[in-house]
């Protein structure tokens, strides 16, 4: 069993872990650090559930290993609900649209659109926002109502 010691930065605070070489991050994630909003779905980088941020850009957890985010920033989930427990905007805009039933994907589309509207300020057609999300997928809601809480979230 080859082991490291990493030094990551998860959702703002320094981690510094033994860990084994051919761990997951998202396993990482989920079952050493206790952050379980990371969710796995395929683990083949299909469906996007596992999506984190790793130094501001989306990445599939489920196909990078956690010794590879070593002296990188993560982002999960977990980091964007404020400190007192209220939602993001982008939380806010997902819920009141109705853009999640089980809800099991939305982590990672959460993550996706946090990225999106980073890097794209203005208000975008329904075909960016398709784009945008073309990596993340739902058998639940059908997408209208995340196209509507993604433009939502613009305005929030």
């Amino acid at each position: 069993m080859s082991m490291n010691t990493v030094k990551i930065k998860v959702n703002g605070s320094l981690i510094v872990k033994e860990i084994e070489s051919r761990w997951l991050l998202s396993d990482f994630l989920r079952d050493k650090l206790g952050l379980t909003g990371t969710h796995v779905g395929c683990e083949h980088g299909v469906c996007g559930a596992c999506t984190v941020l790793i130094d501001g850009e989306p990445v599939r957890s489920c196909l990078m290993l956690a010794v590879q985010a070593d002296g990188l920033e993560v982002e999960t989930v977990e980091s964007l609900a404020g400190d007192d427990g209220s939602l993001h905007p982008i939380q806010k805009a997902f819920a009141d649209n109705h853009a999640l039933q089980c809800g099991f994907c939305t982590p990672g589309f959460l993550m996706s659109v946090k990225n999106f509207m980073e890097n794209h300020p203005d208000l975008p057609t329904d075909e960016e926002i398709r784009e945008a999300i073309s990596g993340n997928l739902c058998r639940c809601t059908g997408y209208s109502n995340i196209i509507k809480a993604v433009k939502e979230a613009y305005v929030l």
